[in-house]
């Protein structure tokens, strides 16, 4: 089996070689290359030292030295050189107590999560495949080298890391492995939240975000989302549904694009219709506001994931949002759709329309036609705003505060008043955004509150 390694990492292979030292590139880069795929980066693996690496090379960077990690930087390209090692015992299943450096490949591949991960390849002596990587990779199975159990009691995140290659490679996961899963799963909790999160986009943005289901079927979400075993667990008798909230909330992750915003929208949209939940008289289910009360508990999921603010603010934006009805969108409804782009924001307006779509598309088909054509023409509607340059924000406005201050109104809060009055009306009647008008009708308000 041929793999074509960059010239880079293919000439650091070959300097270590020919001073006497074994190297080959490693883990997920020799799956992807097997697999058809373009490897993210290039791992490298060598019997030598840290310090012998950096001896052979001008430019390196001590990523890691203690684990034995060089990175050596070839045209500002950087290659991570990490010597044959052991690890040590585990105490926290986060990392190892210490690290052993040792001078077989073998043992160095012993140590790695799973048998897809755990292959090798020089030029010189082609793949090194020791635990049936590419048996596995053929019959499309995760299977953690050696024992589970113990791979997972090393690193715990590596019970999410199989369901989430499981997601990426539409791969199914061995038995045992699976079976070590739901005994361990408790043991993620000694995972930083930041680690997870990356698993968990990861999962998101794959050809096959479902597997989430695996991750509740065998815990894990238990640990690090509980809400979302509630919305498993949450039936929706209601005609507008035929999935529990966790099976629609699945069916619309699965739906939209795989962009991260998106994809955390539409896991976290539901996200409080358990706590929402009412039952009238005819057995009916009713989510009263979901929308703005999961809003309010995705930023503290969010928070508690790590997510960055920029994230937090335009899933937690679409979230709040994503319940509105556009029942007459065209016409004399162009105004709700103005005032709606105006809340959300004119560049987070498509993805609402996108969410919205998605949430349908998970539903029972009970007036799914209605519901998709108030879609279909809100988004007509919206390029038609956009086209006719509509006034959609106070810097929109064709009158601003210093031109309301030389008109005699002084006050700091009465202006921002007057300002949010006239933006009111003119997402109404957008005809009435011009400097006359809008003069005229900021005096009349300001002679009004005096």
């Amino acid at each position: 089996m041929h793999i074509s390694i960059p010239k880079h990492a293919s000439d650091i292979i070959k300097t270590l070689s020919s001073h006497g030292y074994e190297a080959f590139v490693v883990g997920g880069c020799v799956r992807d290359s097997i697999l058809g795929k373009e490897p993210a980066d290039w791992d490298i693996t060598t019997s030598a030292l840290p310090e012998q690496v950096k001896a052979l090379f001008p430019r390196t960077i001590d990523t890691g030295l203690k684990h034995g990690t060089v990175t050596i930087m070839m045209d500002k390209i950087g290659y991570e050189v990490t010597t044959y090692r052991i690890d040590g015992t585990y105490e926290d299943h986060r990392r190892p107590n210490d690290v052993t450096f040792t001078s077989s490949l073998r043992e160095d591949l012993m140590r790695r999560d799973f048998t897809i991960n755990a292959m090798a390849y020089n030029e010189e002596k082609g793949l090194v495949d020791l635990f049936g990587g590419i048996q596995d990779l053929n019959d499309r199975i995760i299977r953690c080298v050696g024992n589970p159990t113990e791979r997972f009691d090393e690193d715990a995140l590596r019970m999410f890391r199989a369901v989430r290659f499981a997601g990426q490679l539409n791969f199914n996961i061995e038995k045992e492995t699976l079976a070590a899963i739901e005994a361990q799963h408790a043991f993620l909790k000694d995972v930083s939240a930041e680690r997870i999160q990356i698993e968990l986009l990861k999962l998101l943005i794959s050809g096959h975000p479902e597997m989430i289901r695996a991750a509740y079927e065998t815990g894990l979400t238990s640990v690090f989302l509980p809400e979302f075993d509630r919305m498993m667990e949450t039936p929706q008798n209601n005609p507008h549904h035929i999935y529990s909230v966790g099976d629609h909330t699945i069916h619309a992750v699965e739906t939209i694009a795989p962009n991260p915003i998106l994809r955390l929208t539409m896991l976290l949209h539901d996200i409080a219709k358990p706590e929402t939940r009412s039952t009238d008289e005819n057995g009916i289910d009713h989510f009263y506001n979901h929308n703005e009360v999961g809003a309010v508990l995705s930023k503290t999921i969010l928070r508690r994931l790590k997510f960055d603010n920029q994230t937090i603010q335009m899933v937690t934006t679409l979230i709040a949002h994503h319940d509105i009805r556009f029942n007459d969108a065209l016409g004399t409804g162009r105004k709700h759709v103005r005032r709606v782009i105006h809340s959300v924001g004119e560049n987070l307006f498509p993805y609402l329309l996108d969410v919205m779509e998605a949430d349908i598309s998970a539903q029972s088909d009970f007036m799914r036609l209605k519901k998709l054509t108030a879609l279909k023409e809100t988004r007509q509607a919206y390029h038609e705003i956009l086209a006719a340059n509509d006034c959609l924000t106070l810097k929109d406005l064709k009158i601003n505060g210093n031109q309301l201050k030389a008109l005699g109104i002084s006050e700091g809060k009465i202006i921002g008043a007057i300002l949010n009055a006239l933006l009111s009306q003119v997402l109404n009647n957008p005809e009435l955004n011009d400097y006359e008008k809008l003069k005229e009708l900021a005096l009349k308000i300001y002679q009004e509150v005096q």
